[in-house]
């Protein structure tokens, strides 16, 4: 593609009444439009950034509080990570789900990259990866009460509990939404299927 500057020239408007753009509104239209046609700059790469960071901090701070000058991060800074991975997650979710939408409808050109994903990840693929992070979540919750059990059921350390109950929390929660987002796209793809099948 060339991209040149043509000089023009711009002439008096002839109408008496003012001009009807109003800028804001049509530039939001303008903007929402781009949003909506680019899956990947709406949901995946936001996505995919908020849940590295989350993992990343998480991981540091599971090993204990940690410093930065004077800056003390702990139990508060590792539940917002556990939330910036939901949240990401959940954003890459909806990327897959626009994604497969927009190549049904028309919107977007077909993609080898995802018909291959449906020819080779089926709805048992994702039920297996939800559940066994359902089943990590399910430990990390016994090992919490087993934990609390140990100290007779009374109060506990929360600096040294909630690293066992955050991420555990965080991994239910990403089993149950692995588990349904396969469900969904698995309808998603149905008509996929139907051709591989005739």
């Amino acid at each position: 593609m060339k991209i040149a500057e043509i000089p023009v020239t711009l002439s008096p408007d002839g109408r008496s009444r003012p001009p009807h753009l109003r800028t804001w509104r049509d530039g939001w239209r303008h903007l929402r439009f781009m949003l909506l046609f680019s899956p990947r700059w709406l949901f995946l790469y936001p996505g995919l950034s908020l849940f590295t960071v989350g993992l990343l901090v998480g991981a540091v701070l599971e090993t204990g509080r940690k410093y930065i000058g004077p800056v003390s991060f702990d139990i508060h800074t590792l539940l917002l990570a556990g939330f910036a991975c939901l949240i990401g997650y959940q954003l890459v979710v909806f990327a897959v789900f626009t994604k497969v939408f927009a190549m049904q409808q028309g919107f977007h050109p077909p993609n080898p990259a995802y018909t291959a994903w449906f020819r080779n990840i089926k709805l048992e693929t994702g039920l297996v990866a939800g559940g066994l992070t359902l089943l990590a979540g399910m430990i990390g919750t016994v090992v919490a009460v087993l934990s609390w059990g140990a100290a007779g059921f009374g109060a506990l350390d929360p600096s040294v509990t909630m690293r066992e109950v955050i991420p555990a929390a965080v991994l239910l929660t990403l089993g149950v939404q692995t588990v349904f987002a396969s469900f969904f796209l698995s309808i998603l793809g149905i008509d996929n299927e139907a051709d591989q099948v005739a």
